[in-house]
């Protein structure tokens, strides 16, 4: 079976960001350090090479194949901003209304720059999220 390439390690999320080359981007990447660390209550950690993640989870396929991600993460994608939401976002739709500019696939949010959004949805989604997978994670 293979190995999960993408697993929390000792690189700096300092050292990472700086190469991110758009400031507004890099800022966006600050905040959302700001919003995720208060949500899970642990520092910042990199995913692979791209990921910056916080807390982490266990998860188990059907199939037998476990591993590990983190409860909240994002990463400043070329063209945009990606958030992980492991919770998914069906049991959202009211917030998703409130939040502004953003496109979605299973469990990630996208969006171009923090500023298209509603800073207390965006809150709220990301609390909310934690709190879903701490809950059913256990």
């Amino acid at each position: 079976m293979a190995e999960l390439k993408t697993r929390e390690n000792d690189q700096s999320v300092d050292a990472f960001l700086a190469l991110v080359e758009d400031p507004r981007k890099r800022a966006d990447c600050y905040t959302l350090i700001d919003l995720m660390q208060a949500a899970v209550g642990e520092k910042p950690r990199m995913w692979g090479d791209a990921i910056v993640g916080f807390g982490r989870y266990r998860y188990t396929y059907a199939t037998g194949r476990a591993g590990e991600w983190p409860l909240v993460a994002f990463s400043p994608r070329k063209q945009n901003l990606t958030l992980y939401i492991m919770a998914g976002f069906e049991q959202y739709d009211d917030l998703l209304g409130k939040l502004g500019k953003h496109t979605t696939g299973k469990s990630c949010l996208y969006v171009k720059r923090l500023s298209d959004l509603n800073m207390d949805a965006l809150k709220t989604l990301i609390e909310a999220s934690v709190a879903h997978m701490q809950a059913t994670n256990l």
